[in-house]
């Protein structure tokens, strides 16, 4: 009755993960939609955080640093290359890393796109991201090598001595560049949510177990004991756990991490 119990609270779990989801889902994207707004003051940064802030559409106005921009190793659908993060300085002294867009390879050297790089007082519009410390998947950046594969916003700051940085960094929205690169936009959103997947998989799971439950205790009714040679007990639990191994590789990792810790 253990197993049925435990089946039945992932599913509820799951349930209330979906309820989660569908209202991050929903308030991110009122953000997206939003007109851009100016982004927080130095003396609201320390209470800047994920739930209330990521993906708020912002506008800042400054100075692009050039000099100091940086590549981060990038994926897109325009295929791979790299981020270039620029720093803006502001009218009151702060900085704020600006992800400018995507270049390709055979333009990662600034010297082949100095046409787009805007010179002078500009405006910036984009949405609000939060700082990727340490690296990216199995890829730890190296600041003393130039190799970057996440946009850490106080690993960057502190190599290029960056004053008052902004503990966020701004994706530019798209605009057409002289030259064409950077190019900006590509921002994917995207929440996958199968919760309601996982939670029918272990609805059925924990009914599939209590059935065979019934099965087993109306046998012993009937036949007055056990057979020594078949336990059902044991049987019971080797489908449970066979079944648990088709749901961890057709459901995804959450419901790996989930038998795993069981």
């Amino acid at each position: 009755m253990l197993g049925v119990v435990v089946l039945t609270a992932l599913g509820v779990w799951q349930i209330e993960r979906r309820t989660w989801k569908l209202a991050l889902i929903e308030r991110v994207e009122a953000r997206i939609h939003a007109a851009p707004a100016a982004i927080p003051a130095p003396q609201s940064w320390p209470k800047i955080t994920v739930a209330s802030d990521e993906y708020r559409r912002v506008t800042v106005s400054g100075t692009f640093l050039h000099a100091a921009e940086t590549l981060v190793q990038a994926v897109t659908s325009d295929g791979p290359g790299f981020w270039v993060l620029t720093p803006l300085l502001t009218a009151d002294g702060t900085t704020v890393l600006v992800n400018r867009g995507f270049v390709p390879p055979d333009r990662r050297d600034p010297a082949t796109r100095r046409e787009g790089d805007p010179q002078g007082t500009v405006s910036v519009a984009g949405l609000l991201r939060m700082s990727e410390p340490k690296g990216g998947f199995l890829r730890n950046n190296d600041p003393a090598a130039g190799r970057w594969f996440s946009r850490d916003v106080a690993a960057i700051a502190a190599v290029h001595g960056l004053p008052q940085t902004a503990p966020f960094f701004i994706d530019a929205d798209a605009v057409q560049s002289p030259g064409g690169y950077p190019v900006g936009g590509l921002t994917i959103v995207r929440f996958p949510n199968n919760h309601l997947i996982y939670a029918l998989t272990w609805f059925a799971l924990a009914f599939m177990l209590a059935a065979a439950l019934r099965r087993v205790i109306s046998g012993r009714g009937r036949a007055g004991g056990t057979d020594p040679t078949r336990d059902p007990r044991r049987a019971a639990a080797r489908g449970l756990i066979g079944a648990a191994r088709n749901l961890s590789r057709t459901t995804g990792p959450d419901a790996r991490a989930h038998i795993g810790s069981a």
